[in-house]
């Protein structure tokens, strides 16, 4: 499908090549993170140089554009958003798009590590749902997979948001001899809080200090391991992104399953990614990608900035090529998913 000056300049909705209308983008805010993950980044990270991070301004200018031509959903992501300096204003500024219907969500993924200081102010801007990313429930074991973070500052940060009325899923990414023994605790501790609870394979993005492939646990297994303490029923319930959902019969609650490995989600993908450097991702899992930065900086107006991202969206292909290379352990792609924004 080819657009045009017209399409551009009327908000036409963003479409792709095979029909797939766009309407969620994540966006990220920095690379920048508190923790050091070990199945997402080295210890010694080296870290992008300021001047080629967007401007919150900048930011908002594009997420703006991004809204006017159809996207519904946007999510902050990072590295770790709440550690980018000033960060309330641009939430608090995008609320303005929940405010006139235009935008029906605006939501974070976070290390929960920020929570205690920003909940309340999340919640007055209107961020109704929020994704934490925790891997153990084990004091010892959280400071083992995240290096730097402190366990109790992000159990705090999740009772503050929950104070607030801020629904919270937990993600949780499924590792093989690592986390595995938690998971019946997890969907206890989540659903006794009223929150979601999200099960994700591994990604083979960016250089580790680890071998991926003892790491992968495929989710097909860990389904099979929970069916054996627990009722799962799969249901139609969405959240506009990439999970599929089971409900539990013992708890009443739900979990999520992403899996982009071992039976990928493309066929339904309606999102883009925006680095915190400009560069438009049409896919997670491939390389191709779109400056929107030199746009953006290069005229007050954002014809520019709205050819290229339709140019980009034409480009966007069916699905990933996500893989754990076993022979060389190199990963499918050489970014870390701190840069392209989870």
């Amino acid at each position: 499908m080819r657009f045009n000056d017209t399409q551009e300049q009327t908000g036409a909705p963003l479409i792709d090549p095979f029909g797939r209308t766009i309407d969620y983008l994540r966006l990220s805010v920095t690379d920048r993170c508190d923790f050091r993950c070990v199945y997402c980044m080295a210890e010694n990270m080296h870290f992008l140089p300021k001047a080629e991070i967007l401007t919150l301004e900048e930011l908002d200018r594009l997420s703006t554009a991004f809204i006017e031509h159809g996207v519904k959903r946007l999510r902050l992501t990072g590295g770790e958003p709440l550690v980018r300096k000033g960060i309330m204003t641009l939430v608090s500024s995008l609320s303005r798009h929940l405010e006139t219907g235009a935008l029906e969500e605006l939501t974070v993924t976070t290390n929960g590590s920020q929570l205690s200081r920003f909940a309340k102010d999340l919640a007055a801007a209107g961020v109704r749902r929020l994704n934490v990313s925790i891997d153990s429930l084990k004091e010892e074991r959280f400071r083992a997979i995240t290096r730097w973070g402190r366990f109790q500052q992000v159990m705090d940060g999740i009772d503050a948001a929950l104070a607030e009325g801020i629904k919270i899923k937990l993600n949780v990414v499924a590792l093989k001899g690592v986390n595995e023994d938690e998971f019946d605790d997890m969907i206890r501790f989540c659903h006794e809080r009223g929150m979601d609870l999200t099960f994700i394979e591994t990604m083979p993005m960016g250089e580790i200090d680890q071998d991926r492939t003892d790491q992968y646990l495929p989710l097909s297994k860990v389904k099979q391991d929970l069916a054996q303490n627990w009722t799962l029923t799969p249901t139609p319930y969405k959240t506009g992104g990439p999970a599929s959902y089971m409900n539990i019969k013992e708890t009443g609650g739900r979990i999520g399953f992403i899996t982009p490995l071992s039976h990928n989600f493309c066929e339904s993908c309606n999102r883009v990614r925006v680095t915190c450097t400009g560069t438009l991702f049409m896919c997670l899992g491939q390389e191709d990608a779109a400056d929107l930065r030199a746009p953006l900086r290069a005229s007050e107006s954002n014809d520019g900035l709205m050819q290229a991202i339709y140019h980009a969206i034409e480009r966007k292909p069916k699905g990933h090529d996500f893989a754990i290379d076993r022979l060389t352990n190199r990963p499918s792609i050489g970014r870390h998913m701190s840069v392209t924004g989870g």
